[in-house]
């Protein structure tokens, strides 16, 4: 199998690493799809492999003691799926699972550590990763505790949004109910409420975001508390910015 060319590549972390680090990585990159309720991770079970997204976005769930999900965290292809091990973790704490279809590069997490070791950039943005990873899983949680669900969907469609490679998300209510840890039927009253302002456009399970603005001035702070760290570390956030991102001095 052909090596990646990283000009081509679209996870950010991937993109950013200097020619020689790349090089390094590069020959144990294998492309693979990843298909819509797939799970790359069980949690518990050990992170055999590490997920650069390429394109879609994936949950890292807890599961609760009554056998429901709920989401703690997205990723899409700003981040990595099992970065963990690079802090010493072997087992999974959460269930990662693709919330639509995509790609990603796997890496076997054995590789990726020994990689690390010899190039500090990569190792560098893996740590960069894991601290903005951490503080979206607090501020999920903190969201989930203090906001009204209309703000916490606002922000959720958000995150979604950023990590999207499309205009367009294919979201059910089920879907997002799960996620957001209510009842479908509340998801459906505040996911009416923005489309009456004008903010989203929402038909037979398709969510288009047709007022970006709005849509964040619906959202809490939340949002915005995690997008700023991003960009503090990483650089701009969103998917639809052409720029590769870049380590801060």
């Amino acid at each position: 199998m052909s090596r990646p060319i990283q000009a081509t590549v679209r996870n950010r972390i991937l993109a950013a690493l200097p020619a020689a680090e790349f090089a390094l990585i590069a020959e144990h990159l294998t492309r693979v799809e990843l298909a819509l309720g797939e799970s790359l991770h069980r949690a518990g079970d050990k992170i055999g492999n590490v997920f650069f997204v390429e394109s879609g976005f994936i949950s890292a769930l807890t599961m609760l003691s009554d056998g429901q999900p709920l989401e703690i965290g997205l990723i899409g292809s700003e981040g990595v799926a099992g970065v963990s091990v690079i802090l010493g973790a072997t087992a999974s704490y959460s269930e990662t699972m693709c919330q639509t279809g995509g790609d990603a590069f796997r890496i076997p997490a054995s590789a990726l550590k020994d990689v690390a070791a010899r190039a500090p950039h990569l190792h560098d943005l893996l740590l960069r990763y894991t601290h903005v990873f951490h503080v979206q899983v607090a501020q999920t949680a903190a969201c989930n505790a203090h906001h009204d669900l209309g703000q916490r969907l606002a922000r959720w469609l958000l995150a979604a949004h950023d990590r999207s490679s499309v205009a367009e998300l294919s979201l059910t209510q089920d879907l997002i109910a799960v996620m957001l840890g209510v009842r479908r039927s509340t998801v459906s009253i505040a996911a009416g409420t923005l489309q009456k302002a004008g903010v989203i456009r929402y038909h037979h399970g398709k969510i288009t975001v047709t007022d970006r603005v709005g849509l964040e001035n619906a959202a809490c702070e939340c949002y915005e508390a995690v997008a700023g760290e991003y960009r503090a570390l990483f650089g701009e956030y969103r998917h639809d910015v052409a720029a590769a991102v870049t380590p801060q001095a």
